[in-house]
C-alpha cells in the first residue's frame, strides 16, 4: 500500500492536466494570433508613417519650388522685355518690383562687360559684377545661384544682426537678333526661403534642405551649415526618393525621406534637395504603447481564465477525488464507511452509486 501511494504521489493528477491542457489550449492560439496582430500593427504604422513623412517632403519641395518658380517667371519675363537703350525706364520698372515685392533684395542689369547699367535704388550702378558667378552663368542662360552672403551689397544694405544672405535668379537679356546685351540679376533674400521652409515644419517633424555639396542649408540648429554625412545625406543626389531607418550624429534613430531634387517646371536648378525625418521612437511611440496595453490585457486576461479554469478543475476533480479515496478504503477494509454521495454530475452520482452497491454486495458475501 505504501508503495502505491508513492508511486501515486509522483503522477500528476486530473486537476493539473485540466489546468495545463486548458492554460495551452487557451494560450497558444491567443499568443499565436496577438503575435500576428501586434505584428502587423508595427508593419503597418511603419508604413503609414513613411508615408506622411513622404507625402510632406513631396507636398514641402514641391510648394516651395513652385513659389521659387513664381519668382523666375518673373524673372525671366523682365529679361526679355528689358531695353538697354532706355535705362530710366528700365530703373523705374526695377524699382516699382521691388518696391512691391519685398523678397528681391536687389535686382540689376549688366552688360556684357560685367558693369552694372541699372539696379535697385542706384545700389551697385556703375560697379563691376564681372566674377559674380551670377553673372559669369547668365551669360549663357538661365541660371540660379546657392544661398551665399551679400559680397558687394554688404555695406550698401541695412544692417541686420546677421549678415545678409541671398540666393540669385539670373537670365540674359538678348536683343531681336539673338546676341545678348547683358545679364538681368535678382538677389532673392534668403530670410523668405527660411519662412517658407519654417511653415512647412511639423511638431516632431524636421524639414532639412541641403545644397549640392550635402551642407545643411535648414534645419534643426545643430546641423546647420555643416556637412552631413548620414546615409541620407549621402543618398541626396539621387534621382529617385528613398527612405531610410538610420542613427543620426545625435545618438538619435530616425526614419528620413529623401526628396532629391526641388525644382518645378523651366525652374533653374539650385542643387537643392529635400530630408524630412522624425525621430523612430517618438513617431512610433503610440503604437508601442497600444501593443504593450494589448499585451497586458491579454496577458491580465489569461490570469483571470487560468484561475478560473484551476476552480473549474478543482470542481470537476473533487469529486472524483473523494470516490478514488473511497474505492481504497474499500478494498483495504470492506467494512468502511459508506462511500461519500456524489451529485454534482452525472458521471461522479453514477460513480459513487456503483461503489455504494458494490460495498453492500461485499458486505452480503
Amino acid at each position: 500500500m505504501a508503495a502505491r501511494r508513492a508511486l501515486r504521489a509522483k503522477r500528476p493528477g486530473l486537476r493539473t492536466w485540466v489546468i495545463i491542457g486548458g492554460a495551452l489550449l487557451m494560450l497558444i492560439p491567443a499568443v499565436t494570433a496577438g503575435s500576428f496582430y501586434t505584428g502587423t500593427l508595427q508593419r503597418r504604422s511603419e508604413e503609414l508613417l513613411v508615408d506622411k513623412l513622404t507625402g510632406r517632403g513631396e507636398l514641402s519641395a514641391g510648394l516651395l519650388a513652385r513659389r521659387l518658380h513664381q519668382l523666375w517667371l518673373q524673372v525671366e519675363a523682365f529679361s526679355r522685355t528689358v531695353d538697354i537703350a532706355r535705362l530710366d525706364k528700365v530703373r523705374e520698372q526695377i524699382d516699382f518690383i521691388g518696391d512691391l515685392d519685398q523678397r528681391y533684395s536687389w535686382i540689376g542689369i549688366a552688360n556684357v562687360d560685367g558693369k552694372v547699367l541699372a539696379a535697385s535704388r542706384g545700389m551697385l550702378e556703375g560697379a563691376s559684377v564681372a566674377q559674380r558667378p551670377w553673372f559669369r552663368r547668365g551669360l549663357t542662360g538661365p541660371t540660379a545661384v546657392d544661398v551665399h552672403e551679400a559680397q558687394l551689397l554688404a555695406q550698401l544694405l541695412p544692417q541686420r544682426a546677421e549678415p545678409p544672405r541671398f540666393i540669385d535668379l539670373a537670365a540674359p537679356v538678348k536683343q531681336d537678333g539673338g546676341a545678348t546685351l547683358g545679364v538681368l540679376g535678382a538677389h532673392l533674400d534668403w530670410r523668405w526661403v527660411i519662412e517658407n521652409l519654417a511653415s512647412m515644419q511639423a511638431p516632431g517633424i524636421d524639414v532639412l534642405l541641403l545644397s549640392r555639396e550635402r551642407t545643411v542649408l535648414y534645419g534643426p540648429p545643430d546641423l546647420v551649415n555643416k556637412p552631413l554625412t548620414v546615409g541620407s545625406a549621402l543618398s541626396a543626389n539621387r534621382a529617385t526618393s528613398i527612405v531610410l531607418d538610420e542613427r543620426w550624429p545625435d545618438g538619435k534613430d530616425y526614419i528620413t525621406v529623401v526628396i532629391p531634387a526641388v525644382g518645378h517646371d523651366n525652374l533653374p536648378s539650385f542643387g537643392w534637395s529635400l530630408l524630412i525625418r522624425q525621430d523612430r521612437d517618438a513617431a512610433l511611440r503610440p503604437t508601442r504603447d497600444l501593443v504593450r496595453s494589448f499585451w497586458t490585457m491579454l496577458g491580465a486576461g489569461a490570469l483571470v481564465a487560468i484561475i478560473l479554469l484551476a476552480l473549474g478543475a478543482q470542481w470537476i476533480t473533487t469529486p472524483l477525488r473523494r470516490l478514488a479515496g473511497s474505492a481504497e478504503a474499500i478494498l483495504d477494509d470492506p467494512e468502511a464507511g459508506a462511500p461519500h454521495v456524489e451529485t454534482r454530475y452525472d458521471e461522479a452520482a453514477r460513480l459513487s452509486d456503483a461503489l455504494v452497491r458494490l460495498q453492500n454486495a461485499n458486505s452480503k458475501q
